[in-house]
C-alpha cells in the first residue's frame, strides 16, 4: 500500500476507470495513494452493473488533508458507487480540508453515485467540490448530502466554514452549479438558506437516451416524493436544462436517504433500463 502523509496532512488519491470486458463491467484501472480505497466489486444484478464501495479514511478528515477522487466510466460500462458510512470532517484548528471528486462518463455509460453523507463537525474548515462531466448519451443518477454539525447529539455548526460546490457539464457545457457556502450558522439560520435544518442534499438525474422524456421523469420523481410526503423534509424537484434536480432540506440522514432512494427506484428503469437493486451494504 502506497501511503502519503506530510506534516500538513494526508494527500490521498483514488482513480478508478470502469470499462466493459465482454458483457461485464470491470474496474480496469485503479490508482491509489493514501487512505482511500475500494472493496472488491459486487455484481448483485449480474455482470452488467459493477457495485463498488468507496472507503474513506477510517479516522475521518482533518485540517490540511486533501482527498482527490476521480471516476471514469467508458462507453457501455455501468457502475454504482456508494460508501459504507458517512465521511467525517473534524475540527481543523483553522486549517482547510479539501475533497475533490471528478466524475466523468462517456456515451452509453452509466454512473450511479450514491455516497452516504458528509458530516462537518463544529469548527471544521472544508472545501468540497464535485465535478460531473458527461458526454452526450451518458447517463447519471447521483447525490451529495451535507450535514452541518451533529444533529443526533444536538451539536450545531456554531463555528467553522464550508464551501461545497457541485458542477454538472454535458458535452463540455456547464449546465448547473449548486453551492452550499456558510460560516457558522449563517446559512442554516437563513430563511433563504437552510431554514433551520442542519442537512441539505442535491440529487441529479441525467438520462442518456436520445430525446429523453423529461416530463415522464419529472412525473415519476414527484410521484415518488409525494408518496413520502409525511417525512419531515422540505423537498422539490425541477428540470434544469438536461437534468432533473431534486433538492432537500431535513433534520437527519434517514429520511433524506429514504426519499432519494424512492426517487432512484422510480426513475432507474427509465434511465438505466433495469429495476433498482440497492447495494447490499445498505441493508447492514
Amino acid at each position: 500500500m502506497n501511503m502519503a502523509v506530510t506534516a500538513q496532512g494526508w494527500e490521498a488519491l483514488l482513480k478508478l476507470r470502469f470499462a466493459l470486458r465482454g458483457e461485464k463491467t470491470k474496474i480496469v484501472e485503479r490508482e491509489r495513494k493514501g487512505p482511500l480505497a475500494v472493496q472488491r466489486p459486487f455484481y448483485p444484478e449480474g455482470d452488467t452493473v459493477c457495485h463498488t464501495y468507496l472507503l474513506h479514511p477510517p479516522g475521518g478528515v482533518v485540517g490540511s488533508d486533501t482527498l482527490d477522487i476521480a471516476v471514469h466510466v467508458e462507453p457501455g460500462a455501468k457502475a454504482l458507487i456508494t460508501t459504507p458510512g458517512a465521511t467525517k470532517f473534524y475540527r481543523s484548528g483553522g486549517r482547510l480540508a479539501t475533497q475533490i471528486q471528478r466524475l466523468s462518463v462517456e456515451k452509453g455509460g452509466l454512473l450511479e453515485w450514491m455516497p452516504q453523507e458528509n458530516i462537518f463537525f463544529p469548527d471544521a474548515q472544508a472545501r468540497v467540490e464535485t465535478h460531473i462531466d458527461l458526454q452526450p448519451g451518458a447517463s447519471f443518477i447521483g447525490w451529495d448530502i451535507q450535514c452541518l454539525g451533529r444533529p443526533v447529539i444536538n451539536e450545531a455548526f456554531t463555528e467553522g466554514r464550508l464551501d461545497a460546490t457541485t458542477r454538472l457539464s454535458v458535452d463540455g457545457e456547464l449546465v448547473l452549479i449548486d453551492q452550499v457556502r456558510t460560516e457558522g450558522m449563517a446559512l442554516v439560520e437563513a430563511s433563504a438558506g437552510m431554514r433551520g435544518y442542519p442537512m441539505q442534499a442535491t440529487m441529479l438525474i441525467v438520462p442518456g437516451q436520445d430525446n429523453p422524456d423529461f416530463e415522464r421523469l419529472l412525473e415519476l420523481t414527484r410521484e415518488a416524493m409525494e408518496g413520502l410526503s409525511d417525512l419531515p423534509l422540505e423537498a422539490g424537484a425541477t428540470r434544469v436544462d438536461q437534468a432533473i434536480v431534486v433538492r432537500l432540506l431535513g433534520p437527519g440522514t434517514e429520511p433524506m436517504l429514504k426519499l432519494m432512494t424512492a426517487v432512484w427506484r422510480a426513475v432507474r428503469p427509465e434511465v438505466a433500463g433495469r429495476q433498482a437493486e440497492p447495494p447490499r451494504i445498505w441493508a447492514t
